[in-house]
């Protein structure tokens, strides 16, 4: 656990849509609320929050101080919202925390490491990327590291009961052998079947493009291009041109 974060803040009158002013001058709109506090719209600076968010994440307790009050607030950042196009922080929650009542918090959960079983042709899965504990605030790890270098053989896995938890800390769920990682074989994809060079369309499916095989994309001299219609044959002028018809459309690739 890092060493006490502070952080000072002041309170919010700016709310609602009218926010986008403050971020526009680097301001960053959050709240703060809590079991037994009332909810309060504070702001502070951007790059003071980012700061912040890089050392304690949202398992870590920060003092926050709200304008020139003498007490700072133990909180738990929760919530932060991003923009999905740039990853700005737009907006965080801080959630007041009593330091001697139990809290519920997710940790993250990272793999370190690599598994020998990968480089046998087996596929890592991640199953699990955190995972819901209950203990103090102060108890709280940062988060459970995995190392998959054991992971040797394809089928094998790493649950939940696997990790060593610190003494005050307890898993929520009652299900500890739910898999966080584990090693598969790889997919086998099917071979596209093979079409005859020379095999004529039948009579009436002129405008049909033949199927693309099940889970796979069309290939790009199968695609229909817009402005090609089929023509009759120039050397059987006895032979009744086709009507033109609009041409299929490959079907989608079925995820």
């Amino acid at each position: 656990m890092p060493d006490k974060i502070k952080l000072q803040v002041t309170k919010r009158k700016i709310t609602g849509r009218k926010v986008r002013q403050l971020r526009q001058q680097g301001i960053l709109p959050a709240n703060i609320y809590g079991k037994d506090t009332k909810s309060l719209a504070v702001q502070l600076p951007t790059k003071d929050f980012k700061a912040a968010y890089a050392q304690v994440g949202e398992t870590n307790i920060l003092e926050v101080t709200v304008d020139k009050a003498t007490k700072s607030r133990p909180v738990l950042i929760h919530n932060v919202h991003f923009h999905p196009v740039t990853d700005d922080f737009l907006h965080a929650d801080f959630y007041q925390v009593d330091l001697t009542k139990k809290v519920t918090v997710n940790i993250p959960i990272e793999l370190k490491g690599e598994a020998p079983a990968v480089s046998k042709g087996g596929v890592l899965l991640q199953l699990l990327n955190e995972t819901e504990v209950e203990a103090l605030p102060t108890d709280l790890p940062d988060k459970f590291a995995i190392d998959i270098s054991k992971l040797e053989e394809i089928g094998q896995g790493i649950s939940l009961k696997d990790i060593k938890l610190p003494p005050k800390v307890k898993f929520l769920t009652d299900n500890l052998n739910e898999l966080i990682v584990k090693i598969e074989e790889p997919t086998k994809e099917e071979k596209p079947e093979e079409k005859p060079e020379e095999a004529e369309v039948a009579e009436g499916e002129e405008g049909e493009e033949a199927e693309t095989k099940e889970g796979e994309e069309p290939k790009e001299a199968d695609k229909p291009k817009p402005d090609e219609a089929k023509k009759p044959q120039e050397e059987k002028p006895e032979a009744k041109p086709a009507k033109t018809s609009k041409p299929a459309k490959p079907k989608a690739k079925k995820k």
